[in-house]
């Protein structure tokens, strides 16, 4: 099959705007029909030299705009020479239509990325938590950083996704984003899920993650101990929205509920529980998982404090609570007044009821594990892992039964000796 074809990057002066600066055109023919369109640069007129399809000079504006150029040239001879590999029957309206993703069997990485999000939007309180959805949009925006920075371009084809361009993506986040090693694999886990939907529906012939292995490290989470804790409930607070922040920190150590659970607590959440007592009955948030919790009295002490209070009583909410953004802002004002110098945020309280307050106390992981609301065992035992005192603990338990058990066996061998001697 033999084709005549050649592009042309051109610009219309008499379409320039008020700074002099002209769009790019991209025009492909093939056997003496065209198809064109603007590859959405702009360039002062007086710069673009049209022999050379390229913008004048070495400034920096330059250099990009002739770099993105390169681009889209060698992607379209691509588009053309697999047409020619294929022996296919094409034209430039359908070279053009499938650098630009309208090709039906050529889907495109962020549109894909975009469907999907949209799903979620709409699964919203059904199949998905309000902060999944942001981490799905989140997880696109910096793919669409990346392909804008390594690529040059809006968008490419999910087909053309591979090994290097996912190791790109995680250099990209960890160099340019400044991403830790977990946050950078919890974006590219996110986007291998847009892959593995291409692969499920034939769009892609084969998954470009299958040799991509990536462990999230486990990190060591930090805690307050019980001198810590007392602290901050000894501690004489006389500003009142500090106050009301460190009796909701503290309620939340002795429950182990995140922000966002401990507010939307309501009334209909404190039920009696089977062994007569108060119990907090929820789901959490973020998993959509049961998570049954008896009501410790520190726990208690905060709800009793706050039954009174007018946000409380004409409504359904058992403790007021301030934004998120607040609450961790005023906590670092809490830990200088209690004189602690460990980055206090809300949701260090959560870890501390996993802790301090159950593990070493020889709750059992078990019920630790189902009061967090967890899914998996596994997510527990990180807390499991960082107990050294729990450890140290135990084995001081253990060295003192066996120093008893020593000094008996040492008096019972003395009272036999004592025996044989008579």
């Amino acid at each position: 099959m033999n084709n005549s074809f050649s592009l042309l990057f051109y610009i219309k002066k008499s379409k320039a705007d008020f700074n002099a600066k002209a769009n790019i055109y991209l025009r492909i023919t093939v056997n003496g029909k065209r198809s064109e369109f603007s590859i959405k640069r702009k360039v002062p007129v007086d710069k673009w030299n049209q022999s050379a399809n390229r913008v004048r000079g070495f400034s920096k504006e330059a250099q990009e705009i002739n770099q993105y150029i390169d681009v889209i040239s060698n992607k379209i001879n691509k588009i053309h020479q697999q047409f020619i590999e294929q022996n296919s029957t094409f034209s430039a309206i359908q070279i053009r239509d499938t650098y630009l993703g309208k090709n039906e069997n050529n889907k495109m990485v962020l549109k894909l990325f975009q469907e999907h999000n949209d799903q979620v939007e709409n699964l919203v309180g059904k199949d998905f938590a309000p902060l999944t959805a942001v981490r799905y949009k989140t997880a696109k925006m910096r793919l669409e950083e990346y392909i804008q920075k390594e690529y040059k371009m809006d968008d490419i084809p999910i087909k053309d996704v591979d090994h290097k361009f996912i190791t790109g993506y995680e250099y990209f986040l960890k160099t340019e984003r400044n991403c830790g090693h977990n946050s950078a694999v919890k974006y590219i886990t996110n986007f291998k899920k847009i892959v593995r939907i291409a692969y499920a529906n034939d769009w892609i012939g084969k998954d470009p993650f299958f040799n991509w292995k990536a462990k999230l490290k486990i990190v060591d989470r930090e805690f307050l101990s019980e001198e810590e804790i007392q602290k901050i409930i000894e501690k004489e607070v006389h500003i009142p929205r500090l106050a009301l922040v460190r009796d909701i920190f503290i309620f939340s150590c002795y429950t182990g509920l995140s922000y966002v659970d401990v507010k939307k607590l309501s009334k209909d959440n404190i039920v009696r529980g089977i062994d007569g007592n108060y119990w907090i009955k929820t789901k959490r948030t973020k998993t959509d998982t049961r998570s049954n919790i008896p009501i410790l009295s520190n726990a208690q002490v905060v709800i009793d404090k706050y039954s009174n209070h007018p946000d409380i009583v004409n409504s359904n909410a058992i403790i007021p609570i301030l934004s998120n953004q607040r609450m961790n802002s005023y906590l670092k004002e809490i830990a200088d007044l209690c004189g602690i110098t460990k980055n206090l945020t809300f949701h260090l309280a959560r870890h501390t009821f996993a802790t301090t307050v159950t593990l070493t106390n020889g709750v059992p992981i078990e019920s630790v594990s189902k009061m967090l609301g967890h899914k998996s065992l596994k997510t527990t035992q990180h807390y499991a892992k960082i107990l050294d005192r729990k450890v140290s603990d135990d084995m001081a338990i253990l060295k003192g039964k066996l120093a008893i058990k020593n000094s008996k066996a040492a008096e019972n061998s003395t009272s036999t000796n004592s025996k044989k001697s008579v």
